[in-house]
């Protein structure tokens, strides 16, 4: 890849923001490292690594990696033989902390989310029982735990021994009568890593002992008493044997590095390409990017998308295509308008989409492969080397056209421009022509009306312009395909104040045939303008309308679930009212069963009466619906219905809609009316009428041996079985069948334990043979 472009088009500032991303040095160094790749199946890899740590950030909401070390060095140390630092150590165990932790966060996806990052995650060599040893072993930078070694804690144990005889004789020694006359201080020191006490000098020779130190002025000397040298030999002793100990852990703690430091260096490698890919993840998420689509066909198609480096609330999103119908592209427009913006945005966004990092724009971002991107964009005139701003401009050309091939993409800032306007001109549009025969996806922004004239004349190439508020003289920075621009110098001079007659006078000098084509040129954008303009408000009320319906919607549907959430109110209560009364009639039932045999005129009233009863309750209880009703449940394609507005004969061509509508045909005339508006037909309510009355049961009616409650829920059986018990008992049976089945025991025991205390029931007990056995109950009725 062309790195003059990299830099050019800002491609470093990119990886530096990516690299903040990092958690490591070493994932930073493989950010700042990067590079647009020129392979297709290379790109589309990395693209998808990208979106693979996106999605493990996006729904984990924390890194799944931490912090580590580059260890490098002191594993190829180790692999030579050297013994490690404590502090070397400690940084190998916590690489291996981090290879468990990004193992156990990214290894076991179960639900696959991330297969390309679980696949490397399981290359990682744990390796716990090494990082265990170095963590129990060592402490901190300086310190080695007791527990390294057995010897160790020996050591250090007679280590402390030894410490307290030494202090406890000099303690002793301190606060005697004998010697604390001649000591400067009470304080016991240590000097040259021996105990010594401060001794006043004159008394030097009533203190026998070793002379370690003395004072600045020489008034104390620290003299260590001869009744503890020999305790502070076995010390020192103790204290080189600890030395050598801690020499030992550390080289074998070394040689266990060496051992496994293939898979340390291999882990490594590992968790810095994960560190780095969750760093694309990272930058993709903070930027709102999306994965864009890949070819190699040159095509390009930028929807929405946004320049990286400008802040969001101040970039005006591009769309732009280019590669189908033209391989050129010519932006023309005012100065500040744009146009260099323009031509930065669509090669950084390429150089982004091919070195695998996502792209700030919306889905369908289609971004062409490229083996190399040029750009000549800026002035580069440099003193030293004599170089004008069309010098430095046409040296870049130069190296451009000698390299550039139909798989490059080239960028020309202001081509032609810093010299003569008519050779310059004419030496844009030989260029220009020289790409376009080539094939070379190029796009070049100009000031100059013979490009635009050419764009307009020659198949390939196309004209585009940024837009430019001429009322406000500002740009608004929105690019649009087809139509050239204008510089706009005139009415940009006279709205800052230049006078009429100058104006009049420049444009005299204007040959008629440039005028005509830039009076051609105003006149479109004005068209084009009033266009968009008229689109926007078109847009603005196809929102608007589709606002209200979305309201409107969601207003009936809240209204719907309130009718329903009613009626079921209404049904519970009117089934609690219906429980009710069952349980009222069983007082009526016992009376009823007293006078059975002494008064059966009495009976009969008692049964008429309870009848009656129940059918006034059906009548009256709240929440039913009225007796011409339809429910959505009950309506069937073909059913004869009634329009309550005139009592019209229809036939129901299709069910309810998300609006609870339906559609009929009544006569010749097919409408959609409400479901309020029908009620059933005269023989729709009989045969519910019917229904009703044979499920209040008459005295009448013949009712069966058996009630069968097999697939029910329990509750639904008591009630069943309730309500064919007072029919039963109405009927005068003595004995009945309640048939369950055997199943997994749930149903049989429920209702034999409602059946137990029920109070029209005075006996039970399970089916015999060829009665269905413990599938049923036989009940004996009171």
């Amino acid at each position: 890849m062309n790195v003059k472009a990299l830099r050019t088009l800002e491609f470093t500032k990119i990886r530096a923001l990516l690299s903040a991303h990092a958690l490591t040095l070493l994932g930073q160094a493989r950010c700042e490292a990067l590079l647009p790749a020129a392979n297709l199946i290379d790109i589309e890899r990395m693209q998808i690594e990208t979106e693979e740590a996106l999605v493990v950030l996006t729904y984990r909401g924390d890194h799944p990696l931490i912090p580590f070390k580059d260890v490098s060095g002191h594993i190829n140390l180790a692999e030579k033989g050297a013994t490690l630092s404590p502090r070397a150590l400690m940084d190998i165990a916590e690489s291996l902390r981090a290879a468990n932790t990004a193992h156990r966060a990214l290894a076991e996806d179960e639900n696959e989310r991330s297969p390309r990052l679980s696949t490397l995650a399981r290359r990682l060599v744990s390796h716990r029982s090494l990082g265990r040893e170095i963590s129990n072993a060592i402490i901190s930078d300086e310190e080695i735990a007791d527990s390294a070694s057995a010897q160790l804690a020996d050591i250090r144990r007679h280590i402390l021994q030894c410490n307290d005889r030494v202090r406890d004789k000099l303690q002793s020694m301190v606060h005697s009568a004998t010697y604390s006359k001649y000591l400067q201080d009470t304080l016991i020191t240590v000097r040259g890593g021996r105990y010594v006490l401060p001794v006043r000098q004159e008394y030097r020779q009533m203190v026998p002992g070793l002379v370690h130190d003395q004072s600045s002025t020489g008034a104390t000397l620290y003299i260590e008493p001869m009744a503890v040298v020999e305790a502070g030999n076995e010390l020192k002793e103790w204290e080189i044997k600890e030395r050598v100990e801690i020499e030992r852990i550390l080289a074998e703690l070394s040689g266990s590095v060496a051992e496994v430091s293939n898979d340390l260096l291999e882990n490594l490698d590992i968790l810095t390409e994960l560190d780095f890919r969750f760093a694309k993840g990272a930058y993709a998420r903070e930027l709102s990017a999306i994965k864009p689509k890949l070819n190699d066909q040159g095509f390009i198609r930028f929807v929405q998308v946004r320049h990286p480096l400008i802040p969001r609330d101040a970039v005006v999103p591009c769309d732009l295509y280019l590669g189908d119908d033209f391989t050129t592209l010519i932006i023309t427009g005012p100065n500040t308008g744009g146009k260099t913006v323009t031509l930065k945005t669509v090669g950084l966004i390429t150089l982004m989409a091919l070195s695998g990092l996502h792209v700030p724009g919306r889905l369908g971002t289609e971004v062409a492969v490229f083996d190399n991107v040029f750009a000549d964009i800026g002035d580069e005139q440099s003193i030293e080397q004599s170089l004008s701003t069309f010098s430095s401009h046409m040296t870049n050309i130069v190296a451009i056209l000698q390299e550039a091939d139909r798989r490059d993409l080239v960028l020309f800032d202001e081509l032609g421009a810093g010299t003569d306007p008519t050779e310059g001109a004419a030496l844009a549009q030989a260029i220009l022509e020289q790409m376009r025969t080539h094939k070379i996806r190029t796009l070049a922004t100009t000031h100059y009306s013979e490009l635009k004239a050419y764009a307009l004349s020659t198949p390939g190439v196309q004209n585009a312009s940024v837009e430019f508020d001429v009322t406000t003289l500002s740009p608004t920075y929105r690019l649009f395909i087809g139509v050239p621009g204008k510089s706009n110098a005139f009415e940009i001079s006279k709205r800052l104040g230049l006078s009429e007659q100058l104006i009049q006078s420049a444009q005299k000098v204007l040959s008629h045939e440039t005028v005509k084509f830039e009076d051609i040129i105003a006149n479109a954008e004005a068209h084009r303008q009033a266009a968009e303009k008229e689109r926007r408000l078109a847009e603005e009320a196809h929102e608007e309308i589709q606002r209200l319906r979305r309201d409107m919607e969601k207003k009936h549907h809240e209204i719907s679930q309130e009718r329903q959430a009613a009626r079921q109110k209404a049904r519970d209560e009117a089934k609690r009212i219906l429980e009710k009364a069952k349980r009222e009639s069983a007082a009526v039932l016992d009376e009823l069963k007293a006078l059975k045999v002494n008064d059966p005129d009495a009976v009969n009233r008692l049964r008429r009466r309870m009848r009656d009863a129940e059918n006034e309750l059906a009548d009256s209880l709240p929440g039913l619906e009225r007796e011409g009703d339809l429910l959505p449940e009950e309506l069937e394609v073909g059913m004869q219905v009634r329009l309550a507005v005139n009592n019209a004969a229809a036939t129901v061509l299709s069910l309810p809609d998300a609006k609870n509508e339906v559609q009929i045909q009544a006569g010749a005339v097919k409408m959609r009316v409400a479901l309020e508006q029908l009620n059933r037909a005269p023989q729709q309510l009989e045969k519910k009428q019917t229904i009703v009355r044979s499920s209040t049961g008459a005295a009448g009616r013949s009712v069966k041996m058996e009630c069968d409650v097999r697939g029910m829920a329990l509750d639904e059986a008591i009630a069943e079985v309730d309500n064919y018990l007072d029919n039963a008992v109405l009927a005068g049976l003595h004995e009945v069948f309640i048939i369950h089945g055997k199943g997994t025991g749930t149903l049989r025991s429920g209702l034999r334990k409602h059946l137990d205390r029920h109070p029209l029931i005075s006996d039970l007990r399970a089916g015999r043979y060829g009665e269905g056995e413990a599938g049923v109950t036989v009940a004996t009725l009171k």
